[in-house]
């Protein structure tokens, strides 16, 4: 009868263990692995990812009933003058950079940038917007032609995460936008900062996106970005915007930011008081969840094996 398998506990290779063997040598770096302390230590973590589950289930129960709370508090708050002013939607002119038809009331661009070739590559961005895509559209009942993916692993020229690509993909996003509109914005890339030039900024840095000609075309500043999928916001749309991205609190440069602490309590900062311009929508709702604060980084994690059957 064939013995069980499991890994070196040096080099980790597969080692298949004859039956009621208590150790086994690997054949590739000579090291022993003790079978039953193998067992004992891959029950324990087993046992430590069940109860961290559990908390983490928890944790989210919590993070959603506030964020519901949030959202509904948003909503019921009457619209009137304010220190920010009112912003009135201009006219605005179908730009050469909508190359694309709008499509639906649900729409979504998925941008990942894995700067291939390059020092600071990225490996886990491709498989985020395609699992985003996969959530939007089987549990969120996104059409297939209204999401335009960006990657460097898309064979159409206008679909790579090029610095103009992003900016056209962010027009077309907002494009002829309604009330009951739901719009999505997932970035997967690289973040930055750079000082802030005209004194809008708490912390003196203005936050930006890195396409992957960034070293040559530049970057996206966070003004941009909220000018672009922001401001245009009508009543009765909203946008929600996902930044897996390093320095990306306030990427979308949003008037309000929420502070949560680990157990889900949280408060708000405004970060529209320095600013001689509105920096909320023409009243939707815009929402963003950034991987990290202003200050921090956020990096890959690494690659786990599954377990051999």
């Amino acid at each position: 009868m064939s013995g069980r398998r499991i890994r070196c506990s040096w080099c980790g290779v597969q080692l298949t263990v004859p039956p009621r063997a208590q150790n086994i040598q690997c054949a590739v770096c000579k090291a022993v692995t003790q079978v039953q302390q193998h067992d004992r230590l891959l029950g324990q973590a087993q046992s430590s990812l069940h109860d961290a589950t559990n908390k983490l289930k928890g944790f989210l129960n919590t993070v959603s009933s506030n964020i519901n709370s949030m959202v509904a508090a948003v909503n019921s708050y009457p619209m009137q003058a304010s220190s920010y002013g009112s912003y009135a939607q201009p006219a605005r002119p179908i730009s050469s950079l909508m190359p694309f038809s709008a499509k639906g009331k649900k729409r979504a661009v998925l941008c990942a940038v894995s700067y291939y070739g390059q020092r600071h590559r990225l490996k886990g961005t491709v498989n985020d917007v395609r699992c985003m895509k996969y959530f939007l559209v089987e549990r969120m009942g996104f059409p297939n032609d209204s999401i335009l993916l960006l990657s460097e692993e898309e064979p159409n020229p206008s679909l790579i995460p090029t610095k103009y690509n992003i900016r056209k993909a962010l027009h077309w996003l907002v494009q002829g936008c309604q009330s009951g509109d739901s719009l999505v914005f997932h970035y997967s890339g690289h973040g930055s900062q750079q000082r802030d030039l005209n004194g809008d900024e708490i912390d003196g840095y203005d936050e930006m996106l890195l396409p992957v000609d960034h070293q040559i075309e530049g970057t996206i500043l966070d003004d941009e970005i909220n000018a672009t999928i922001v401001k245009p916001l009508p009543s009765g749309a909203k946008l929600h915007a996902i930044i897996d991205a390093c320095h990306s609190g306030t990427v979308l440069d949003l008037p309000f930011l929420c502070r949560m602490n680990s157990e889900g309590y949280y408060v708000w900062e405004d970060h529209g008081f320095l600013s001689s311009t509105y920096k909320g929508t023409s009243g939707g709702l815009a929402i963003s969840f950034s991987a990290c604060d202003d200050h921090q980084v956020s990096v890959d994690t690494m690659e786990t094996l599954s377990p051999e059957p």
